[in-house]
């Protein structure tokens, strides 16, 4: 008798176990079906009945990115257009896997869950898609960029998560892909990544915005302080300079925030300590991988456990082994726009032929998690603006603004040594910030691969450029 209610009991768990995954598979069936459809291995869709009679790609203002024609994809008639959303919208080849055409060809081609994609034109659902980029203010960064090594820019609403700009170089024409063989792969290297999402880049002196919310939070009265600067000092007997070996006297925080001396932000990251240099990065979303549109963005890197006096100042200042991703940096500009939390970024309204989206499912413009204090949040704006706006050596006294905008920002100019021998021989340079106007909520970050000059001069060049065109969509 044990024995046959025991086989009893075996033979109702089989049973739960089978109605628990049939019920589970339904659901992601009906749910996730255009998942698969989307898959790069899935040539269906990519095929003459698939890609080749797709929709759309729209940017905000209806302008086709991509269409169908004949059988054939088609790509804007402006080749600065197509070369400057490349990466998002991406090309027949669906090399660039976190594009447009990459990830949402279920979507392009009006797949449907019950007819896949056999059903009538006039009665598929979706087909075109419209994004939150401006084509023009793509551009405007891509002419920007294209002079340089590499580099990313992207500038979104903090208010509504719209991304507005999303370029980055190198690229090439969709219209005419090239073929990348072994003698010219260095000049096409990394063409497949859409840098905002995928790369990371040393921050230098954008680092410093972290190591001031550590000091403000954990340092009573350090707003208050001052430090005497001699533009060299000694750190765990290696020396740090501040630029040029500029020695700014006596400074406070907020001086020595928008002068960005090196002295300062190194004896805060040593005064801090490892642990709490690691917990505010990791509070602040350094380490964090971010969701835009079901691509998750690569995560920055801070860890200085372990290391000593020199390597720990250095941390504070943005180098060491510090990394950050440009879009990172955008939202972490966000959340100081926002009072501490920021709001997620999207390029695609929501999923057109996802079912979920009927039941107001959808990633669109929702609130992150809290980065930093709100009143931390509110000393960071007041640092920033005096930075780019109000300091008698503010950007804006070097020529970085745009009329009719208030900015915030911080620039910084990371340094790399690729060589191994101790010295710099590449940078990155950065701009990131917000403007503080209402009825332009822009945050932005932009980084510079490859040139000698500072962030300010590279980055802050292409963020200006591209603001100058941003600001049309708003104003």
């Amino acid at each position: 008798m044990k024995r046959i209610l025991g086989r009893t009991w075996i033979i109702y768990m089989f049973v739960i176990a089978f109605i628990i995954g049939l019920i589970l598979l339904t659901f992601r069936t009906v749910t996730q079906a255009s998942d698969w459809v989307d898959k790069p291995y899935n040539g269906h869709i990519a095929g003459e009945s698939g890609l080749m009679r797709s929709g759309k790609i729209l940017d905000r203002n209806g302008k086709v990115l991509a269409k169908t024609v004949d059988g054939k994809r088609k790509y804007n008639k402006d080749e600065d257009v197509r070369k400057a959303l490349l990466h998002v919208v991406g090309d027949d080849t669906l090399s660039i896997s976190t594009a447009v055409l990459s990830r949402y060809r279920a979507d392009l081609s009006g797949y449907n869950f019950i007819w896949g994609i056999d059903l009538p034109k006039s009665f598929r659902k979706g087909g075109d898609i419209t994004l939150t980029v401006d084509a023009e203010t793509c551009k405007a960064a891509y002419n920007a960029l294209k002079d340089y090594d590499s580099g990313a820019c992207v500038i979104y609403n903090y208010r509504t998560g719209e991304v507005i700009c999303d370029t980055c170089t190198k690229t090439y024409d969709p219209a005419h892909p090239p073929k990348i063989t072994k003698e010219n792969e260095d000049e096409y290297k990394d063409v497949y990544y859409d840098k905002v999402l995928s790369f990371t880049y040393t921050p230098g002196s954008i680092f410093k915005i972290v190591t001031t919310v550590a000091a403000i939070e954990n340092i009573p009265g350090v707003e208050t302080e001052t430090w005497n600067c001699q533009g060299s000092h000694d750190f765990g007997g290696n020396t740090i300079d501040c630029a040029e070996g500029e020695a700014h006297g006596t400074i406070t925080l907020k001086e020595a925030f928008a002068h960005s001396c090196n002295y300062v932000f190194a004896d805060l990251a040593v005064r801090l300590g490892q642990d709490k240099m690691n917990e505010t990065a990791e509070k602040m979303g350094i380490n964090t991988s971010f969701d835009i549109n079901g691509i998750m963005t690569e995560s920055g890197h801070f860890d200085v456990s372990g290391t000593d006096e020199h390597l720990l100042a250095l941390s504070g200042i943005g180098q060491y082994d510090t990394k950050v991703n440009p879009m990172q940096m955008s939202i972490l500009a966000s959340s100081i726009a926002n009072g501490g939390t920021p709001i997620q970024p999207y390029i695609v309204d929501g999923n057109p032929g996802d079912m979920l989206k009927g039941f107001g499912f959808t990633k669109k413009g929702t609130k992150g998690n809290s980065l930093i204090s709100s009143s931390t949040a509110e000393k960071l704006r007041e640092y920033m603006l005096f930075a780019a706006d109000k300091a008698d050596y503010s950007y804006k006294n070097y020529g970085w603004s745009v009329d009719g905008l208030t900015l915030c920002a911080k620039s910084g100019t990371g340094e790399i040594d690729t060589d191994g021998d101790g010295y710099a021989n590449e940078t990155d340079g950065w701009m990131v910030g917000f403007c503080a106007d209402e009825d332009c909520p822009l945050a932005f970050a932009c980084v510079v691969h490859g040139s000698s000059q500072y962030g300010m001069s590279t980055a802050g060049s292409v963020v200006r450029q591209a603001l100058e065109q941003a600001k049309k969509v708003y104003k």
